[in-house]
């Protein structure tokens, strides 16, 4: 029983280790990993890319779904056109700070829950400042 265990312990060590060792042995024989070009500078500004605009349709997406659960898709998206360049600069700062270190997400965190905590301690208020808020920002956006 032992032996089988061993063996079986073998045989999916050598297989976890195999592609790794076949990268080491490819970039070690001078051999290219693929992409879409021969640059690999090139090969990092497409996938830069790539990335970022994923992650701005998903952003947007999600945006859209938060704000589609009470208003309508149209009234959704003027309210996102709204927002000012300064409120965008604003939350991606805080998005970077929060990511860049744990102090910064402990803060930003901190400081959200605390916002959240206050907001519902007074919904009723809180609730009627969010929607005159995002009225104006829909304003704001289908003026544009």
């Amino acid at each position: 029983m032992a032996t089988v265990l061993k063996d079986s312990a073998r045989k999916a060590a050598s297989v976890v280790a195999a592609p790794a060792k076949g990268l080491k042995t490819l970039a070690d024989n001078g051999g290219e990993l693929h992409g879409p070009s021969p640059n690999p500078a090139t090969n990092l500004i497409i996938a830069d890319i790539a990335l970022r605009t994923a992650t701005t349709i998903m952003r947007r997406s999600m945006e859209r779904g938060v704000l589609g659960a009470s208003y309508s898709p149209k009234k959704a998206k003027s309210i996102l056109k709204g927002r000012t360049v300064a409120e965008t600069l604003l939350h991606g700062a805080l998005a970077r700070v929060a990511l860049s270190s744990v102090p910064g997400a402990v803060v930003i965190g901190g400081a959200l829950v605390a916002k959240t905590l206050y907001d519902r301690s007074r919904a009723r208020q809180a609730r009627a400042e969010g929607a005159a808020q995002l009225q104006d920002m829909a304003e704001d956006g289908a003026e544009e």
